[in-house]
């Protein structure tokens, strides 16, 4: 017996149809291209993998890249994976924050890193950069909000830039172009399983 939830093949196509044609207006009326500020932030795992996949992919492509890690310890073995003459790959800080404990050397270092961070932001040369984990920078006021979207504002108009981790301001996810929050519905750290290699780190 024929399931009834399921549409027929007519309205199916019908719908797919319709879907089609709205896609295609969709992407005849865009016709602006400019760089764009992405910002990946929520609880959830992955803010920073989805990151490193842009990273690459832009490689790929043979575009000037560069990475500023904020906050984390040096992450060795991505910085190995893409090493290329594309890439300028900047460490700054000391690990998480719960570890250091030490608010004034976070900080320096946090401005040493957003230091690095405005020169690449000029860069008439560079495609992609990637600010990890500077989300937390701002939500711990580590850098006023307000010299971030500043610096963001008046970047290298051809310049996409990254912005991972918790807690983005809403300042900046106003002025983002694109905004993924990452949800988290279930994590095995929680059930007491470590933190595995090629998995979290």
């Amino acid at each position: 017996m024929p399931d009834s939830s399921q549409p027929s093949e007519s309205d199916h196509r019908q719908a797919m149809q319709a879907m089609q044609a709205e896609m295609r207006r969709k992407i005849s009326a865009a016709k602006e291209k400019r760089g764009l500020v992405i910002v990946h932030t929520g609880n959830g795992k992955g803010k920073t993998t989805a990151a490193f996949g842009m990273l690459t992919r832009m490689l790929a492509h043979t575009r000037r890249c560069a990475a500023v890690q904020f906050v984390k310890s040096h992450n060795d073995a991505v910085a190995r994976l893409l090493q290329s003459p594309l890439l300028s790959w900047h460490h700054v800080g000391d690990g998480f924050t719960w570890d250091t404990q030490n608010r004034a050397a976070d900080i320096a270092s946090c401005r040493a890193g957003w230091k690095l961070a405005c020169d690449h932001l000029q860069s008439p040369d560079l495609s992609f950069l990637l600010l990890d984990e500077l989300n937390v920078v701002l939500a711990y006021d580590y850098l006023p909000v307000a010299e971030v979207l500043e610096a963001l504002a008046t970047r290298n108009p051809n310049l996409h830039v990254v912005i991972t981790g918790r807690g983005a301001p809403e300042a900046l996810v106003s002025a983002a172009d694109l905004v993924t929050e990452m949800r988290e519905i279930k994590h095995p750290f929680s059930a007491g399983v470590k933190a595995q290699l090629g998995i979290e780190f």
